[in-house]
């Protein structure tokens, strides 16, 4: 081999192994490529479905069924002490009492039953007790009627220490209105009814002589300003109820209504706001004939009567607004333990739910708003003699005629929750019908939650609606003018300057929109209206003008392509145009002012941050997603088609509509998914342009509120765990399923729309 051919084949193997290294390298570049590609997106699904299983963890515990269990049975505690009217038991569940029928108050722990201690109320010498009753368990008071027409108010009371760590809970009871029993009747007949109900300023007595008088009596306390004396001042009326035999009498803790019923079931209504002149207002049977009245009680809040009868239907009633503006008793629930007579019923302190024992000794637990059977279960065979719930309605307590008395726990989270709640309307109290409303706080304690999802959804469809409704137009119709008529150079200016709009923040557009664009809105609503008028007609005026020129006019003023610069000045013309219009147009046709025109004429309400504000801003911030990727879709169709199309007579606008459109629907359905998935999820815009009030109305000068404006708002105040927590996480839940949903459908029609015209 001679020296040059060898040389060649050296040069040649250099090559070769160059070569290899070099398909080596690609090829673990490639690799390393496609494994990053392929774990960055199986990172993005990973992220996905944890952010899904995450919201599920959060959710489900609202859906937990409730669950009771026995903690402990024993006898009841200091037997002697008499017979049971009244239990109570304190928050921490650790100490109850008993007030008995011979004056005395039972302390014992509720675990064990042991006594604590025993406390005797001083009833006068040649006087007996005559009657009893509760001032409700979230006062903790009990009054004893007594057979000289006296009273005695009694309240328990808890005092908690800490030594060494440990808590300590003593237990003592207290006089509101002093140690000596009050007057109630100056006759000085034996009480055998009474009612009361003590607040910190005035307490209110009812009362049922044995001659049958009505009584009612309010003491309202006067502390003297040098020393710590306790003076009542007290008023005095009676009520005309001839030839009613009263079983049940109620107070509510405003002391302006009195309920009084009968055994058959045959209630009044009386206002005692004016108290010297109480009126009857209402008298009604709120049982069916031919059943017995077996239990009476406020619902929490006092807004509500729990009715229970003899076959075991308890039905909530409250005070409603008729269309005279008066209010009125009315059945707005009904439940049903089973077909045993209800003997008592306690209702939560803190919640809208209720405890209930029937005569077979079965307890049933029901939250009134969700209208939900929570548990029910046996307890004692024996029959109910009387009834505690805890204060945080985590336990009861039920003392039956064999002298036995019963602990349970209760673990009952979020009562508050089912499908008719979030989903149904609800007839929430002092409601005049069942409504869909979003309500999660209040400044009262005895607040009914309304956790109806229904407006959220409702506002955040509606915000999408008008935003789609403004972006759509404009940015698909934009879009086809630049990708298909619009000049190259012109072009290139037009789509960056659009796009370059999604990189505005949307809280700097919620903020011009709330405080700029809303104001101007209310200000010159008439000529915002005449814009929509005057613009598309300016326009269309225009065009057909252009096409009169002579081709040659035409073709010096505007090359083909540019003629989108020349509409700058119409529309900026017919914008002047509007506003010098609206003034005269409002004074001929709406009588100066078009929004009093519109409330007084035609009842609609006008708002300032409204569904306009919103549509405008949220589709300033949708049009540059929808423009750009449709202005792609479009541009990105393949030229022979346009040629061919064009080659075979077609004029440009039907090889637009017959050719382009189609072939790059899928690239303009995407678009408009797109954007009205980022219309969906939108928050900061919807936050700051809209009133955030929750409401159904489908006026677009209404504002709403949406599931992500919703969590934005409420989120930060939300107790960790709570039901309202966890109800802002389900709201986010929702969000996250629907656009799931709805991506994963316009997909499949994406899909299915490539397939149909890929043979173009």
């Amino acid at each position: 081999m001679t020296e040059s051919n060898k040389n060649t084949t050296d040069l040649s193997t250099k090559q070769r192994g160059a070569g290899s290294t070099y398909q080596r390298w690609r090829k673990i570049k490639d690799s390393l490529v496609r494994y990053s590609v392929v774990a960055g997106g199986m990172g993005v699904i990973v992220a996905i479905v944890l952010i899904f299983f995450y919201l599920l963890y959060v959710v489900f515990p609202l859906f937990l069924p409730a669950e009771a269990k026995s903690l402990a049975d024993y006898a009841l505690p200091d037997a002697a002490a008499g017979k049971t009217w009244q239990l109570a038991m304190e928050e921490q569940n650790e100490v109850a009492v008993r007030f008995t029928d011979q004056g005395k108050a039972v302390f014992f722990a509720v675990a064990t039953g042991r006594v604590i201690k025993t406390e005797m109320i001083e009833i006068p010498e040649n006087t007996a007790i005559s009657s009893f009753a509760s001032a409700g368990s979230i006062d903790g008071s009990v009054v004893y009627g007594l057979s000289d027409g006296r009273a005695i108010l009694v309240k328990q009371k808890y005092k908690i220490s800490y030594q060494n760590n440990k808590r300590s809970i003593d237990p003592e009871l207290e006089f509101p209105l002093g140690r000596d029993p009050l007057v109630l009747d100056k006759a000085g007949k034996p009480l055998l009814k009474v009612a009361v109900k003590n607040a910190e300023d005035m307490t209110t007595f009812a009362a049922i002589t044995a001659d049958g008088r009505k009584l009612l009596i309010r003491f309202e306390k006067e502390e003297s300003l040098f020393d710590d004396d306790l003076s009542l001042e007290r008023s005095d009326a009676q009520l005309q109820l001839s030839g009613v035999d009263i079983d049940y009498i109620l107070i509510d803790k405003e002391q302006r209504n009195l309920y009084m019923a009968t055994r058959a079931g045959q209630l009044s209504y009386i206002d005692i706001s004016n108290f010297s002149a109480p009126v009857i207002k209402q008298t009604l049977n709120i049982i069916s004939v031919g059943l017995r009245l077996t239990a009476l009680e406020f619902l929490n809040g006092d807004l509500s009567l729990l009715a229970a009868d003899s076959r075991g239907k308890i039905g909530q009633w409250s005070l409603v607004r008729n269309e005279q503006n008066r209010s009125e008793l009315k059945q707005i629930r009904a439940f049903s333990s089973g077909h045993k007579a209800v003997l008592a019923i306690d209702s939560e302190q803190r919640r809208k739910g209720f405890l209930i024992v029937d005569a077979e000794g079965n307890y049933t637990v029901f939250h009134s708003t969700s209208e939900r059977k929570l548990l029910q279960a046996k307890v004692t065979a024996a029959t109910p003699v009387a009834l505690a719930l805890s204060p945080r309605a985590n336990a009861f307590l039920l003392e039956d005629a064999d002298g036995k008395v019963h602990y349970w726990q209760i673990k009952n989270e979020h009562p508050e929750v089912s499908i008719k709640s979030l989903w149904e309307k609800v007839w929430y109290e002092s409601y005049q019908q069942p409504e869909y409303i979003w309500q999660s706080s209040s400044a009262s304690n005895d607040f009914e939650p309304k956790f109806s999802l229904t407006p959220l959804v409702f506002g955040t469809l509606k915000a999408a609606f008008y935003a789609m409704l403004v972006a759509m137009p404009l940015a698909i119709m934009g879009a086809i003018y630049t990708a298909y008529f619009m000049a190259p150079r012109l072009r290139r200016i037009v789509k960056p300057s659009i796009e370059i709009m999604e990189a505005l923040p949307t809280v700097i557009l919620g903020f011009l929109a709330g405080l700029w664009l809303a104001p101007l809105i209310e200000e010159h609503l008439m000529a915002i209206f005449s814009l929509f008028l005057l613009v598309p007609l300016g326009v269309l005026v225009f065009a057909f003008c252009w096409q009169l020129l002579p081709n040659k006019i035409m073709a010096k003023i505007s090359p083909d392509g540019w003629h989108a610069a020349l509409l700058i000045p119409i529309i900026i013309f017919c914008t002047w145009l509007a506003f010098a219009l609206a003034g005269p147009i409002q004074e001929l046709l709406f009588d100066g002012d078009l929004r009093v025109w519109l409330t007084r004429s035609l009842g609609v309400s006008y708002d300032q941050r409204n569904s306009l504000v919103v549509g405008l801003a949220m589709g300033f911030a949708v049009i540059p997603t929808i423009f750009s990727i449709t202005e792609d879709a479009i541009f990105s169709v393949p030229k022979y088609l346009t040629y061919g199309s064009l080659a075979l007579g077609a004029t440009p606008w039907q090889t637009m509509l017959k050719v382009v459109l189609l072939t790059a629907s899928p690239g303009i359905f995407s678009a408009v998914m797109i954007g009205f998935g980022r219309a969906i999820g939108e928050t900061m815009i919807v936050l700051m342009a809209t009133g955030n009030t929750p409401v159904m109305d489908l006026s677009i000068f209404q504002g709403m509120r949406t599931l992500a404006a919703n969590i934005a708002v409420e989120m930060p105040e939300a107790e960790v765990d709570s039901t309202h927590y966890r109800m802002l996480f389900l709201a986010a839940l929702v969000l996250f399923l629907f656009t799931f949903v709805f991506n994963t459908l316009a997909e499949v029609i994406r899909q299915r729309l490539r397939e149909k015209y890929s043979s173009l």
